[in-house]
């Protein structure tokens, strides 16, 4: 939910300013929307987050924590959320002028969405894989609890080193995120421009928000599977038979233990986090953008 947002959010006209980046500005609006968004999303659906974590969790819903506890790892996550999101959207918004750049395609084609949102969703990763692993291990109530979100991470590159350890999962992660980023983003950046000409109603955040809802939860629904591979991996103990496993066995032993049914472990609360969180993170997102848009030309 992480692991999700676009300068073409809204276009200037007379009466109104709307989020349009300069070149002057362009970083630094990313940047501070893409922080901001990706805080609010997290601390206002993190209980959400912990019920589809447990539900995905190895040891069953309640053996893992129940209704219990449902903020544990909700600091990690905070922490991890904002420079998290900052680079992805600073990396979106920037690969989609290179490649407009250097192809000469359309701006609204979905091809420069699609390799924008994977490119920027790899380097995200690399902040967002520990956060995940600090964050659902808390989570996961079984899991030495008594440990903070830093001694989480501490003991796991201790124990494990840094590939194994901090970054476990990664593979699996970034395999979800990319199909995620495929469908959500081409989707989320049509119906914004199919917004106006559909309703007759200007681009405001809320409807910015409104087709982040709707192209998160197609895309959360779709990518199911791949969210309880990644959390069966990240939650697994170190002598744990998974962490030895590759993804396509990890997938073969869900299917042997919980039939088809258990590739889509944690749907509902799945679909319901990435839906209200679309809304809330593509909403802030051309908010905050807009603001600070505002605020740049009142300076001027």
């Amino acid at each position: 939910m992480e692991g999700e947002m676009s300068s073409e959010a809204a276009e200037p006209n007379k009466n109104t300013m709307f989020f349009y980046n300069t070149p002057k500005n362009h970083f630094f609006n990313a940047l501070v929307a893409g922080a901001v968004a990706g805080m609010v999303v997290d601390i206002v659906l993190f209980p959400i987050d912990t019920m589809k974590t447990r539900l995905q969790s190895e040891l069953g819903f309640w053996r893992a924590g129940g209704f219990r506890g449902i903020y544990k790892g909700l600091a990690p996550a905070a922490a991890g959320s904002a420079p998290s999101a900052a680079l992805f959207f600073c990396a979106y918004e920037n690969l989609k002028i290179f490649l407009v750049g250097i192809t000469q395609s359309s701006k609204n084609s979905p091809y420069i969405h699609m390799v924008s949102a994977s490119g920027a969703e790899v380097l995200a990763c690399v902040v967002r894989v520990p956060v995940e692993i600090a964050k659902q291990r808390r989570q996961a109530l079984n899991y030495k609890q008594q440990q903070s979100g830093l001694q989480i991470l501490w003991t796991a590159y201790k124990n494990e080193g840094l590939r194994q350890g901090l970054y476990r999962g990664f593979g699996s992660t970034i395999m979800r995120e990319i199909p995620f980023s495929l469908i959500q983003f081409p989707l989320w950046e049509y119906f914004k421009l199919q917004w106006s000409p559909t309703t007759g109603l200007e681009l405001t955040p809320f409807s910015v928000a409104l087709c982040g809802a709707i192209a998160g939860g197609i895309s959360s629904g779709l990518t199911t599977p791949l969210d309880v591979i990644k959390t069966r991996v990240m939650l697994a103990e170190q002598n744990s038979l998974i962490i030895k496993l590759t993804i396509p066995q990890v997938l073969s032993s869900i299917l042997r233990e919980k039939g088809f049914k258990g590739l889509f472990a944690g749907f509902l609360p799945r679909v319901l986090w990435i839906t209200l969180g679309g809304a809330f993170f593509f909403g802030f997102y051309d908010f905050t953008s807009r603001l600070l848009v505002s605020k740049e030309a009142y300076n001027k």
